[in-house]
């Protein structure tokens, strides 16, 4: 599942984490995105240390055996975390998903957690990039799905999406226990205070708040590409 930031992307894999037959994986990734570009995010140093940042071991283990001899295989990938002009010839094997989001709620949200916001730090240039080289491959649509209505309508979007994916759809993906998963990264401290109060989807609620006047700049940039994927998004 390819997402941007301050998506409902761990809600998401908490969701297929209450599967028995799934597996999760929480952004594989993040590590070597945070060495390789040094960005300022928080607990940066402490994740870097305790997940592998080697790029090649990383792909590899994405790419064998489903661990736990489990059946089905969740990996919450964040786009921004695939480096412009890289080799992404690997995820070939994979069944790719895609999170989208509204970019002004994804920069209201992101700008109370760090103040390193570009157009590249939204995942939308990314995201398209891996959307375009696999409709390329296969001359079809992957799955899009916006995160608006999959809060609107979790059952019916969680049974388009088993359906699209060609895995069958499970009534434990609605609803989970509160607080941490073992599938969390060391990182979830810093950012999973919401989802960890949460038991399932919850409703829809526009996020308030003006945007500065530097990300509104990123804003009018990321709309025409958010625009772009959500013409061709799965409909609830």
């Amino acid at each position: 599942m390819w997402s941007g930031p301050r998506n409902i992307s761990t809600a998401m894999m908490y969701s297929f984490d209450n599967r028995e037959d799934c597996y999760a994986t929480d952004e594989p990734l993040y590590a070597n995105f945070l060495m390789s570009t040094g960005v300022n995010h928080p607990g940066a140093r402490e994740v870097i240390k305790h997940h592998e940042t080697n790029l090649e071991s990383v792909i590899s283990k994405l790419t064998g055996p489903i661990p736990n001899d489990k059946a089905l295989w969740y990996q919450k990938h964040m786009c921004h975390h695939v480096s412009e002009g890289s080799d992404i010839s690997w995820i070939r094997g994979l069944t790719n998903c895609f999170l989208i989001r509204d970019p002004r709620e994804v920069l209201l949200s992101l700008s109370k957690v760090t103040s390193s916001i570009d157009l590249m730090s939204t995942g939308l240039p990314q995201q398209i990039r891996i959307v375009e080289y696999l409709i390329s491959e296969s001359g079809y649509v992957p799955p899009i799905m916006d995160s608006n209505d999959v809060l609107a309508n979790p059952s019916s979007m969680l049974r388009k999406l088993c359906d699209s994916a060609g895995i069958k759809f499970d009534d434990n993906m609605l609803s989970w226990e509160p607080g941490p998963k073992d599938c969390d990264g060391i990182w979830a401290k810093h950012w999973y205070d919401s989802v960890w109060g949460s038991s399932g989807f919850a409703p829809p609620s526009p996020r308030s708040g003006e945007l500065r006047s530097s990300l509104s700049v990123v804003l009018e940039e990321a709309m025409p590409m958010y625009q772009k994927l959500k013409e061709i998004r799965i409909c609830a």
